[in-house]
């Protein structure tokens, strides 16, 4: 395999230029000027953009176990059809979770044939695996996850502070992330009453839940600094603009302390949510509009570091979307396709330039998951991971055009701007069109030893 794609806009050495890539062998082997001449097949694509692959870290996938809310296979496909070239699969919601050597080789054995990306994989730490935790590691899962509150999953307990004090010179040795879905019930009198109310569902849930356990979690950091052990620390979906101050904290005192957020948080505010629209439920919820442009500024001034999906899919049954009951719905919103246009219909208008987003959502992203030695960038010697971009493509959202599993999205009837043309794997073509090309062709993403 030899061949070369251009156009006057690729994304590379941080900034947007006309260049010409030459590929081989599924890796990226120069980077010519638009137009060098070259011995081999040479793909124009004028003036749409070649970003690298996205890097989504934050993806629920379900198998084995619960495929019935969401598979390898069409889950991948939903990726492929957003750009995304690389993602890492979350511990929960399969079954087994992957919390033991054990449980990851049968998700390993599950993923055969079926991923139209690549693929890496986050373990769980949960009060009863902790002893295991070297084993987990020495499997090759790329870090490992834990929950502060009910996951909502009975197999995937919470865990303590002295769970995590046991935990974290582990994960410092490896020297490995360590996830956190950083909410503490702090209690409430009596207990709200939610129904189908999106209000009565976000004051259950407020900020101070957040607040607490980011603060909870910088104090620990800190401690196992102090005791030897300089840990990654990382907050998942970052919801609460008010825990900004305790990242910003954080950062100041050294500690190797990040946060993401999702398209959901800077997309969408709660003024806006209708009551009784399930789809609409996520944990930490949804907030408000003077919230999500405190985080649009945190993602702007780098407190907050990257940008994910945490698509987080079940069936439309466990979405009550019928009943409209948001207290019994599950949590957790569909949207794995469409993160970039999402994302870059918000950005643009703020400032951010397409170099940024790839910066976001692939370089940053590719880093923290320990992949950054081959994904995340156009440059020599990575694998050949693109995505051809319309950036001023207008279109609007259908549950026609929904790759995943179930075709549900809180989404449907949002105009957006931006639209993957094409996706290339390790310089495989796997996407054109709105369709999918050949056979899964993606391999599974181990922790380099």
């Amino acid at each position: 395999m030899h061949f070369a794609l251009q156009s006057k806009k690729v994304i590379v050495q941080g900034q947007m230029k006309p260049a010409c890539i030459e590929i081989k062998n599924e890796f990226v082997v120069a980077i010519h000027n638009y137009d060098h001449p070259l011995d081999c097949q040479v793909i124009d694509h004028g003036d749409l953009v070649i970003l690298p692959g996205l890097v989504d870290s934050h993806v629920h996938i379900n198998e084995p176990g619960r495929t019935e809310w969401e598979g390898f296979n069409t889950a991948t496909q939903a990726a492929a059809a957003g750009g995304i070239t690389a993602l890492v699969d979350m511990p929960l919601n399969c079954i087994p979770v992957t919390t033991t050597k054990a449980a990851f080789e049968e998700k390993l054995d599950a993923v055969h044939d079926k991923l139209w990306v690549d693929c890496g994989f986050w373990g769980g730490v949960i009060p009863d695996n902790i002893e295991q935790l070297d084993d987990l590691l020495n499997a090759g899962v790329l870090g490992v996850k834990s929950f502060l509150i009910d996951s909502g999953i009975e197999e995937f307990p919470n865990v303590q502070a002295d769970d995590i004090r046991k935990a974290l010179p582990i994960l410092a040795k490896h020297n490995v992330p360590y996830l956190i879905h950083a909410e503490l019930d702090c209690g409430s009198h009596p207990d709200p009453i939610i129904g189908d109310k999106y209000n009565s569902f976000l004051a259950s849930r407020p900020k101070k839940w957040e607040n607490d356990a980011v603060a909870l979690m910088v104090d620990l950091a800190k401690e196992a600094k102090q005791n030897g052990h300089d840990c990654k620390v990382h907050i998942v979906h970052l919801s609460s603009d008010e825990a900004l101050e305790s990242i910003s904290e954080a950062k100041q005192a050294g500690l190797r302390f990040t946060a993401e957020t999702c398209p959901h948080y800077l997309t969408i505010a709660s003024e806006n949510i209708p009551d009784g629209k399930t789809l609409f439920k996520c944990c930490p919820p949804i907030r408000e509009n003077t919230n999500r442009e405190s985080l649009w500024t945190a993602v702007k001034d780098g407190r907050i570091s990257f940008i994910v999906s945490d698509h987080s899919p079940c069936t439309p049954q466990l979405k009550h979307i019928d009943t409209g009951d948001i207290e019994k719905a599950w949590g957790g919103i569909s949207a794995l396709q469409f993160g970039l246009p999402l994302i870059w219909t918000e950005a643009k208008n703020r400032g951010f330039s397409l170099v940024d987003i790839a910066r976001l959502m692939s370089h940053e992203t590719a880093k923290f998951a320990g992949l950054d030695h081959y994904k995340g960038q156009i440059k020599v010697g990575y694998h050949a991971d693109f995505a051809i971009f319309d950036e001023s493509k207008v279109f609007t959202i259908t549950n026609e055009m929904i790759k995943h599993k179930h075709k549900i999205t809180p989404y449907v009837g949002r105009e957006v701007t931006g639209e993957i043309q094409q996706t290339y794997v390790r310089g495989q073509l796997v996407y054109s069109d709105d369709g999918f090309v050949n056979t899964p062709k993606g391999q599974v993403l181990l922790k380099q030893k």
